[in-house]
């Protein structure tokens, strides 16, 4: 993986060099916070982004200066023959780090070939301990294969974090339980506010477990939880517990305290490029592909794109011309 030194910003003179990119919109999983018991619409396979399409996608936006990239979904092990899109992706020049997010439940036995091609890291999607509430949570029996991820990427040593949604009456329990996991493992534990992005809307009047609020949950059990600098772009605020092995994140995905450092843009499934997690999509990549042949015209059009860029979250989600509040499941979007 090389650097071609490139460097591409925004309008607002923030620096983009991560693409979060969707490869499915298809999950196993029917987690509450993401989409209704009974699923989602999914789209047809010819409506998705191609590997061809997204290898090509990857080395424009990689000559434009994008040097990160995270698979998402949905869940992309859900994706046939993913592990081929890796291989094509980790040779593009350019692209230093490759990421993946992913529930665990059909991960670990991809997790030595993960390895072997040098995966950046790992997020795995982990709302609890307990098999009965992940069950009641995901709506799903797959505790004990998403734990076999758990176990085989401390095994292989890839860096990996949990990312965990507060939920009111669900997981509050499990918040303790999961911290205390940063005691012997050298992982990060990231508690993140519920959003809207389910597929119903928001589930509460107001959102009671706010940052603020798991914070003071955590120092009520930790005391002596103290924060600590942030890498640069960073989503969380991190905090270590003294002793501990990892780190505590908190991520304010709901009050979007964190949009002034934002360097990520997004492309879903069907090849919608948004630019802020809150808009409804701001330029249509597969259409785009798929119609030009010309690397240079598609690269003048995401410079366009990314150069009428919202602010903030609140911004975005002002400007959807809908008019009404995000509330479309996050297995859409691309997490």
């Amino acid at each position: 993986m090389q650097d071609h030194g490139a460097r591409l910003f925004d309008n607002h003179g923030r620096e983009l060099n991560y693409l979060r990119l969707a490869v499915t919109d298809r999950c196993n999983l029917r987690c509450f916070y993401c989409m209704p018991e009974e699923g989602i619409k999914y789209l047809p396979k010819k409506e998705l982004l191609t590997f061809e399409e997204i290898e090509r996608l990857v080395r424009i936006l990689a000559d434009l200066g994008v040097s990160k990239v995270r698979l998402t979904g949905g869940e992309p092990f859900v994706r046939t023959d993913l592990m081929v899109l890796v291989r094509q992706l980790v040779e593009i020049p350019g692209i230093r780090d490759i990421h993946i997010t992913t529930n665990g439940v059909l991960t670990a036995p991809h997790i030595p070939e993960l390895k072997a091609l040098g995966i950046a890291s790992v997020n795995l999607s982990l709302d609890t301990l307990d098999r009965e509430r992940f069950r009641i949570i995901t709506r799903r029996d797959s505790f004990d294969r998403v734990m076999k991820c758990f176990d085989s990427l401390l095994e292989h040593e890839i860096p990996f974090k949990i990312n965990t949604v507060v939920m009111q009456d669900r997981n509050i329990e499990d918040i303790i339980p999961l911290a205390s996991l940063t005691r012997d493992h050298p992982i990060d534990v990231r508690f993140i506010e519920e959003m809207p992005f389910n597929g119903e809307g928001t589930h509460y009047p107001e959102l009671t477990w706010t940052h603020a609020k798991i914070l003071d949950h955590l120092r009520s059990h930790f005391p002596d939880i103290t924060r600590i600098p942030d890498p640069p772009f960073a989503t969380a605020n991190h905090y270590h517990i003294p002793g501990h092995k990892g780190r505590i994140g908190i991520i304010a995905a709901f009050s979007r305290t964190f949009c002034g450092t934002c360097n990520r843009i997004r492309v879903t499934a069907q090849g919608m490029l948004r630019t802020c997690l809150y808009d409804e999509g701001t330029l249509n990549l597969k259409t785009l592909l798929r119609s030009t042949t010309d690397d240079g015209m598609v690269k003048n059009a995401l410079l366009k794109a990314l150069k009428s860029r919202a602010v903030d979250g609140f911004e975005a989600e002002a400007r959807r011309r809908s008019q009404q509040p995000a509330t479309e499941s996050m297995s859409t979007i691309g997490g």
